[in-house]
């Protein structure tokens, strides 16, 4: 799993995620996205090249969720291609991190004052 980390305007990052979300990959980059999410009120995170997402993967989202509303902020994801949606949408994930489509309305609403 690959993570890059994009800063957008102070407080507000956006993580672009390259691979699988599987025990592999989450244990890649839990470390850093944890530390990430619990140091920012907004972040976005670009699911566009997720190809699979397992029940530990979809803990490493959860967490960093939880991490970021607590501080008031808001965790939102970005262009899951079809299948991680699915897997999303069945585990009731999307009430907890709302998915957008289009980038700028992403980074507005992780922008945006709680």
């Amino acid at each position: 799993m690959k993570m890059a980390v994009e800063p957008v305007v102070p407080g507000v990052v956006k993580i672009v995620l390259d691979g699988r979300l599987d025990i592999t990959g989450a244990s890649d980059i839990d470390l850093q996205f944890n530390a990430i999410a619990g140091s920012h009120r907004g972040v976005v995170v670009d699911l566009a090249s997720v190809s699979f997402l397992a029940s530990i993967g979809i803990r490493t989202l959860l967490l960093g969720a939880k991490a970021v509303q607590r501080r008031g902020g808001h965790f939102i994801l970005l262009n899951p291609v079809d299948e991680v949606e699915r897997v999303l949408d069945v585990m009731g994930m999307t009430d907890l991190m709302p998915i957008y489509r289009d980038n700028d309305a992403a980074l507005a609403a992780a922008s945006a004052p709680a």
